[in-house]
């Protein structure tokens, strides 16, 4: 049974910085794309990064270039959303979900995990 698990999520003050996990089992991240996706309050969920695992290329939707990093620890079986300088738009539910390969599509999305929250306020 594929399961993923975010954590990371917590209220941060604009400026701030933090770091998602997804915890991947029953599936090898080796032979999968883990996409990282956002959905804010009143909005449809959109596509933040993914990254490829079998060329371990990476994706960033525009809005958040330059200031967030997608990486991987295939030991742990776990990808990584770092987000710094984080902003009150950033505010969002984060999930991240598996499939053969990237996307900004969520529904070619085969896994998803339930979401981690993220708020950013002062």
């Amino acid at each position: 049974q594929v399961q993923l698990v975010e954590s990371g999520g917590d209220l941060v003050q604009p400026g701030g910085s933090l770091r998602l996990s997804c915890a991947a089992s029953g599936l090898t991240l080796d032979a999968y794309a883990i996409g990282w996706f956002r959905r804010a309050p009143g909005t449809k969920r959109e596509g933040v990064s993914c990254i490829s695992m079998s060329d371990r290329s990476t994706y960033y939707a525009d809005s958040v270039k330059g200031r967030f990093t997608i990486s991987r620890d295939v030991a742990k079986n776990t990808v990584y959303l770092q987000m710094n300088s984080l902003k009150p738009e950033d505010t969002a539910v984060y999930y991240c979900a598996a499939d053969l390969q990237c996307s900004d599509l969520d529904y070619e999305y085969a896994y998803w995990g339930q979401g981690t929250h993220v708020t950013v306020s002062s």
